[in-house]
C-alpha cells in the first residue's frame, strides 16, 4: 500500500486540524482536500507543435481565394509602410 510521509510539521498540523473540523480521519481529510484542489485546478492545455502551426497556415492559405500580402505589398523600396 502506498504511503505519504509528511515531514513538514505545518502540513501535518493542517491535516490534523482539517480532520478534526470535518470529524474524519487525517487520510480522509487529506484525500478530500486533494480531490477538491484537483477539481478546481484547470487541466493544462497542450501547446501546439511548430509542425501543427505550419500545417494550419498551409490549410488556411490553400482554402483562401484572396492573395496573401508579401513584404513588397506592405513596404515601399525604402522599407517604409505603404
Amino acid at each position: 500500500m502506498p504511503t505519504l510521509n509528511l515531514k513538514d510539521p505545518e502540513v501535518y498540523r493542517l491535516a490534523r486540524e482539517l480532520a478534526q473540523r470535518r470529524g474524519t480521519s487525517m487520510t480522509a481529510a487529506v484525500r478530500a482536500a486533494l480531490a477538491e484542489a484537483v477539481e478546481r485546478e484547470p487541466v493544462p492545455r497542450r501547446r501546439a507543435s511548430v509542425e501543427e502551426i505550419l500545417e494550419l497556415a498551409r490549410a488556411i492559405r490553400e482554402s483562401s481565394d484572396e492573395p496573401f500580402l508579401t513584404d513588397d505589398d506592405l513596404y515601399d523600396e525604402w522599407g517604409l509602410p505603404r
